[in-house]
């Protein structure tokens, strides 16, 4: 069975992450934190953005970015998420089955690590966006984007696809 990660760098705004775990509790998506962290972990923003949805999710902490790395068993499913990158986050094949795939997204501020960046070229992945507007998308926004894609390739597996009123007056 495949498992999908969203991957977080140093995050900085708990609002931020707390939105990005409401999304993987309603994906099945693990959430990864690299630390340092920007908040703690009992921080009131984090937990009212995650709402009552902290106990769905399945939360892996790192101690930095190499102890994370350790931890991927197929780097060729390893994807940097930035606004520098060639490839559109959509060209990749994420369907593969028994396979894990892990989206790895930067800091609120200032990104994933240049020298990282310039090392795996051709991880990186970008969702398009006018550079002469805007700096970048928000991170939660982000996530949900690209997280989206990957379980569209996936055929939503394990998702409901409909979802039906318990007392539904238009039957």
């Amino acid at each position: 069975m495949m498992t999908n990660h969203i991957v977080l760098f140093e995050p900085l705004m708990p609002a931020n992450t707390g939105n990005i775990a409401r999304t993987c509790a309603g994906t099945d998506t693990v959430l990864d934190l690299i630390k340092p962290l920007g908040f703690d972990l009992d921080n009131k923003h984090l937990k009212r953005a995650g709402l009552d949805y902290w106990n769905k999710v399945e939360i892996h902490y790192h101690d930095n970015l190499p102890a994370f790395l350790k931890t991927v068993p197929n780097p060729k499913n390893l994807f940097l998420v930035s606004k520098f990158a060639n490839q559109d986050y959509t060209d990749p094949d994420y369907s593969k089955p028994d396979e894990d795939y892990y989206l790895l997204f930067g800091k609120e501020t200032t990104g994933l690590p240049e020298p990282f960046m310039r090392q795996n070229p051709e991880k990186a992945i970008r969702i398009p966006q006018d550079d002469d507007h805007i700096r970048a998308l928000n991170l939660s926004n982000s996530c949900a984007i690209v997280i989206y894609e990957v379980l569209r390739q996936q055929s939503f597996n394990h998702l409901e696809r409909t979802h039906q009123y318990p007392h539904d007056k238009l039957k």
